[in-house]
């Protein structure tokens, strides 16, 4: 009976651990051994003979080395820890010795290497595919034999028996394993000797070694780098196109090098600003870069961020939170949905990094230029990455367009800036998931960074502290030299525009002179980039005398010019100046965007004073019924026009900015984040573009008359409700206008929508033509027949919807400018002899394009 209790706790551990393999009893050395090591620990001396009972089975004919001889030492801790155990012991061991034991430490003895275990152990069937012969575990210091285990693993080793009775079995820390596995601290043999593992399936075979010049450094280096060369041409440096990394220490010299010039170069910008005042009159302090962020500008910390939220987002955006969550099904289904199709990327993703032929779940659209380097489709990693933000691009989209119950703007504005968010986060954005710049970073050593930093330093400084981007090589161009160069000369002026007349190119003109009224929000010269595609040079070479509106970029002193005013000191003044400098009363009128809108309010101020003097009007992409207006929706509302209209006041004007911002965020992928990557990422130069030239040249606001416009046009829509607006004590009604019109606009417009535009067909009380190009706002206006691009559409009938008319259009390939000059000619009367700037009774003032047009917002 006194045997049972050892019998029941450690019978178990001995048929788990080794059924096959139990050595006889221990022969008189081990005894002895066993004997001299319970002198140490008084309290094991009843524990040793029942761990001997417990070890007794039927013996082998040859002789094992005893695997108990460790738990000899550990019995006592467990005789000392279990009470109830030694209670029913027959010869209990007393408890002072048994502390007394377990106070000092064993010596902790490394252990050497076993010897090859005895062949058909049952390790060796669980590890049957192991090319080499484990090693014994190195003991852990700390490790005592009260807390050690059986060690199943000494019987099978063959070492000596005194050291395997000396050291606990710490390998055997689970003895319930049939095999343990091999341990860190095993001396791996030399790199060398080993083979080379194959890749895993999903992952590309490495690529030859590109011929790369090397320092003595990386060249030490080659048999790790071998694999991750500085890729040139990514379509040859592995499977799948993959961009290969550079030499490590050639990358972190060229990263130190970089590191320090970027430093001189945020040192000199700082300087150049510090002795460049902002406004002229005194030097800024170095100190005040920093002032905004000191302890002494916390007290007025919540008046400097008033204006956190200037698009008012916050509300649209709370609101839009809140029903989409009151719909979670809908969410949970789009979320579905998004996860099946990434599902569906990574099975396809995981077949071309198998070399399989695979179809793209999603493509770009393809107007997107920002996938356009070649590593985008042949780079499976590169394709994977396009791929999945355009999935998530299209959840996150798709997600918000699809909630229900939002008012109509509160939709667009959120739809609208979560577009602008999803742009931004592109990929194409981002250094290191950009293939091209990470192929033009290694090419040249990290120098594209480099010179993108000075790009962006540039653009600051050129802004005046606000990021203006560079669009163009400004200095390609200049007003008169290489762009508006249409001979002519200004022929009247007053505060708010020039107006130049221009040389005849032939020896007859038509009688009617024809007058072109641009936009103020840009410049005129639009319509004369250059002679190529200039708009004023062909119609002046189809006979016509060409008179053009050069608006004033104004300052404060203009704050209070009204929309009137344009319209007084405009077209009604230019009226006055191209009799007297023709002779002729009559004049044919092309409006253009904004100049159109003030075209039709002054057509209908005429109509009201029975003033008939302009004979045909012509509006390019004008607006008058502003109940759709397209993305710009999202910049009119009260909050945000007060903010505006305060802003505008503190100042005396808009600056042009703002304006080329607004416009701009209309295809930001085209106009901002194409040149974010050109400029700074890739540090390269932009590409001189005449066009770009233009849109980058914007014009100022007066406050008076660009609140009008935005509050009477955008917000209320009162130009098309008759009376809804008053001009110089006139009341406006455009079905008055009796003047027979042409009307063009282009089908991809997003500033003035074909559709909206199309509306005015049904307004004006004469004869109307519609035509619609193709293309959109600018490039659809400037397309001169010789280019034979692009087409328009023609319909004679105007029904009540565009879309009805759209059905029933022809479309004729090429320009619309020869389908306007046969229109016009009717309307332009008989040919009679050229006129020269200056015969009549105005007298030129300058060349043109005069000088109003050359004054620049940030020069």
């Amino acid at each position: 009976m006194a045997d049972t209790p050892p019998k029941r706790t450690r019978s178990p551990r001995v048929s788990k651990t080794a059924p096959e393999t139990v050595p006889p009893a221990p022969t008189q050395p081990k005894a002895a051994a066993a004997k001299a090591a319970v002198t140490k620990a008084p309290a094991a001396k009843t524990a040793a003979p029942k761990a001997q009972a417990r070890g007794t089975t039927p013996q082998r004919t040859t002789p094992q080395p005893a695997p108990k001889a460790a738990p000899v030492k550990a019995a006592p801790a467990k005789a000392a820890a279990a009470k109830s155990a030694t209670a029913k012991a027959a010869t209990p061991a007393p408890k002072a010795p048994a502390k007394t034991a377990a106070a000092p430490k064993p010596k902790v003895v490394r252990a050497t290497p076993i010897a090859p275990p005895v062949p058909g152990a049952p390790h060796l069937k669980a590890h049957k595919n192991l090319t080499r012969e484990p090693l014994a575990p190195v003991p852990v210091a700390g490790v005592t034999a009260e807390k050690a285990k059986a060690a199943p693993g000494a019987a099978r080793g063959g070492g000596k028996p005194a050291k395997a009775a000396a050291a606990p079995a710490v390998a055997a820390k689970a003895p319930r394993r049939k095999a343990a596995p091999l341990p860190p601290s095993v001396v791996m043999p030399a790199a060398a000797a080993l083979d080379a593992p194959k890749p895993p399936p999903f992952m590309p075979a490495p690529a030859p070694k590109a011929e790369v010049p090397k320092t003595e450094a990386s060249a030490a280096e080659a048999p790790k780098a071998a694999a991750k060369p500085v890729a040139k041409d990514t379509a040859k440096d592995g499977p799948n196109g993959e961009v290969r990394l550079p030499d490590p220490v050639e990358m972190t010299l060229a990263m130190n090098r970089i590191a320090e010039q970027a430093q001189r170069l945020v040192a000199d910008f700082v300087a150049r600003q510090a002795q460049t005042p902002a406004d002229g009159t005194a030097a800024a302090d170095p100190m005040s870069i920093a002032a905004p962020f000191g302890a002494a500008s916390f007290s007025s910390l919540p008046a400097n961020l008033s204006n956190l939220d200037p698009f008012n987002l916050g509300g649209a955006f709370m609101e839009m939170t809140a029903r989409l969550m009151a719909d979670p099904n809908r969410l949970i289904e789009a979320q579905l949905g998004l996860w099946q199709d990434y599902l569906a990327l990574w099975q396809r993703t995981a077949q071309r990094l198998m070399g399989e032929e695979a179809e793209p779940v999603i493509s770009p659209a393809k107007e997107d230029k920002r996938f356009k380097d070649k590593s985008w489709e042949e780079s499976a990693v590169f394709d994977f990455i396009k791929q999945s933000y355009l999935l998530t691009a299209k959840y996150v989209q798709t997600a918000v367009r699809g909630v229900e119950g939002l008012e109509g703007k509160t939709a667009k504005k959120v739809d609208f800036f979560t577009r602008q968010f999803v742009d931004a986060l592109s990929p194409s954005n981002f250094p290191l998931t950009n293939p091209e710049v990470l192929r033009v970073t290694l090419e040249t050593g990290g120098d594209n960074l480099l010179k993108g930093l000075e790009n962006l330093l540039s653009d600051l400084e050129r802004g005046r502290g606000q990021l203006a981007i560079s669009m163009t090589d400004y200095a390609a161009f200049e007003v008169g030299r290489n762009i508006a160069v249409t001979p002519g000369k200004v022929v009247f002026q007053n505060e708010l525009m020039q107006l130049i007349q221009y040389a005849p190119l032939t020896e007859t003109v038509h009688k009617t002179p024809l007058l072109i009224i641009p936009p103020w929000i840009n410049k005129f010269y639009i319509l004369d980039l250059k002679p190529a595609n200039s708009l004023i040079r062909w119609l002046t070479e189809q006979g016509h005398t060409v008179f053009v509106i050069s608006w004033v970029n104004p300052n404060e002193k203009l704050a209070a010019k009204d929309f009137e005013d344009y319209m007084v000191e405009g077209p009604l003044a230019a009226l006055d100046a191209i009799q007297d400098a023709t002779g002729e009363e009559g004049v044919n009128a092309i409006g253009y965007c904004i100049g159109g809108t003030l075209l039709s309010g002054t057509l209908a101020y005429m109509a009201a004073k029975k003033d008939a003097r302009i004979k045909s009007a012509m509006y390019l992409v004008t607006l008058t019924d502003f109940t759709d207006v397209g993305e710009l929706s999202v910049f009119i509302d009260e909050e945000q026009l007060g903010a505006l209209e305060s802003r505008m006041k503190s100042r005396g004007y808009l600056d042009g900015q703002s304006m080329a911002t607004t416009f701009n965020m209309l295809r930001s992928n085209d106009l901002i984040w194409s040149f974010v990557v050109n400029n700074y990422l890739l540090g390269k130069d932009p590409f001189p573009f005449d066009l770009l030239y233009w849109n980058s040249d914007s014009t100022r606001m007066p406050p008076a008359m660009h609140s009008f416009y935005l509050r009477n046009m955008y917000q209320k829509n009162l130009l098309v409700r008759p009376g809804g607006i008053t001009l110089k004590g006139v009341p406006i009604d455009l079905r008055t206008i009796k003047t027979p019109t042409f009307m063009l606009s282009t089908r991809e417009d997003h500033i003035a929508p074909w559709k909206s535009t199309y509306a005015a067909t049904q307004l004006y009380g004469g004869p109307v033509k519609f035509v619609l190009a193709a293309s959109g706002h600018i490039a659809g206006v400037v397309n001169p027949p010789a280019a034979n691009k692009y087409s328009h559409f023609l319909n004679d009938a105007l029904p009540a919807s565009p879309d009805d008319w759209l059905a029933g259009t022809t479309q004729v390939p090429g320009s619309w400018w020869p389908v306007y000059a046969d229109w016009l000619k009717q309307y332009a009367g008989p040919q009679v002899p050229a006129r020269t700037p200056g015969d009549g009774k105005l007298k030129p003032i300058e060349d043109a394009p005069g000088s109003y047009v050359k004054v620049r917002v940030v020069e």
